[in-house]
């Protein structure tokens, strides 16, 4: 069982920076893998980036080498960080938090733990 609380939106001009954070609360051995996805209106939910397990990590194309993802464990809650550099305006969307057990392969199906979203604005 996994309980996600994401924080850190808000509103940047594009070339600016933001943090995200996501708290979760993690009972027991169900997940493996943690990742940040978003949902731009009028679009579906897409996968940004995700961490294994093993500290792996893996990029859309879209914000490799723009945005970073990390966690910081502890023994049953952890924190999952988004720093997202360089933003541009397509970058504007509700940005999800998310666990899963399984392949860590960074799609929105199968079964998976969503916090509720944090808002990202990214003005020209």
């Amino acid at each position: 069982q996994v309980q996600l609380v994401e924080s850190g939106g808000g509103s940047v001009q594009a070339g600016g920076s933001l943090r995200l954070s996501c708290g979760a609360m993690v009972y027991g051995y169900s997940t493996n893998c943690m990742g940040w996805f978003r949902q731009a209106p009028g679009k579906e939910r897409e996968g940004v980036a995700r961490i294994s397990s093993d500290g792996s990590t893996s990029y859309s194309e879209s914000v490799k080498g723009r945005f970073t993802i990390s966690e910081d464990n502890a023994k049953i809650t952890l924190s999952l960080f988004l720093q997202m550099n360089s933003l541009k305006p397509e970058d504007t969307g509700m940005y999800y938090c998310a666990a899963w057990w399984g392949s860590c392969a960074l799609v929105t199906g199968g079964k998976k733990t969503w916090g509720q979203g944090t808002q990202v604005n990214v003005s020209s």
